[in-house]
């Protein structure tokens, strides 16, 4: 068991996982409450268009992917009030516009554009640098302190935005900062998690936690437990029988979430 701490990957590994665990299932409890469920899956897509876009100029594929999810987080927020009760229009516009991008730049670059796009698509955590890490636990305080600050003014937003608008609350710029934040969540756990999983990686914990919990802050305090399990669980199953550490942290979150929702009804019976 302690033989894969002598590793330094693993170490880099366990230690984004961590990171991971702490920032990525506070947003996903907003986004499953806020019915941006998708968001997620979209931003994630749109960052394929980042990455091409990295590759083709020769610029910091991190520091592309950021700025262009960032860009669409924005865009996102004012599509949101063009189509206020169609939220599906906005996510599916977004998504088939980073997916045409990235699908251009891959069809007028080299080779090896397509190799780089696939290692984003799938991810892979035991590679990432610990350069990386650093910027995954800055995002991470940086979001606890947002949480610690903005908790009130976010929980009012979520559930009631009329009675926010009355309170006098910014919510047109808090929504568009968390949606900012999202994104910029989105395009550092790329690299880890892969664009196909990302959106699993934030929003099964969330989903398993408002099963669990059975106050607001129980369930962002689950969703940070569920998730610090399964994305370390995740990494060290993934160790010892050599598969795709993200595809083993999802299908952990998936086990847990059956397990929690099969428990549930057995205790209701």
């Amino acid at each position: 068991m302690l033989s894969l701490f002598s590793y330094d990957f693993m170490r880099n590994a366990l230690l984004a996982a961590t990171a991971i665990s702490i920032f990525s299932p506070l947003l996903g409890v907003f986004l499953v409450l806020r019915r941006q469920s998708l968001m997620s899956d979209t931003l994630s897509h749109v960052s394929l268009a980042g990455v091409g876009f990295g590759i083709l100029l020769g610029w910091n594929l991190t520091l592309t992917t950021m700025l262009v999810v960032v860009i669409a987080a924005i865009f996102l927020e004012y599509l949101q009030t063009v189509y206020k009760n169609y939220m599906e229009v906005a996510t599916a516009i977004l998504m088939s516009t980073g997916l045409a991008l990235a699908l251009l730049i891959v069809s007028n670059s080299k080779s090896s554009t397509t190799i780089s796009l696939d290692q984003y698509l799938f991810g892979s955590i035991i590679t990432i640098s610990l350069s990386q890490v650093v910027m995954l636990f800055a995002l991470a305080v940086l979001v606890l302190l947002g949480f610690i600050l903005f908790l009130r003014p976010l929980y009012v937003i979520t559930f009631n935005e009329d009675t926010a608008l009355v309170d006098g609350l910014p919510v047109r710029l808090i929504s568009l900062t968390f949606n900012i934040v999202t994104g910029l969540a989105i395009a550092l756990m790329i690299p880890a998690a892969g664009a196909l999983l990302v959106s699993a990686i934030m929003v099964l914990p969330a989903s398993i936690a408002m099963r669990l919990g059975k106050s607001f802050k129980a369930v962002l305090l689950s969703a940070v437990l569920v998730s610090f399990v399964g994305m370390n669980a995740g990494l060290i199953a993934s160790y010892y029988i050599n598969s795709p550490a993200s595809a083993s942290i999802t299908l952990i979150f998936v086990a847990l979430f059956l397990l929690v929702s099969v428990g549930k009804k057995l205790i209701k019976r």
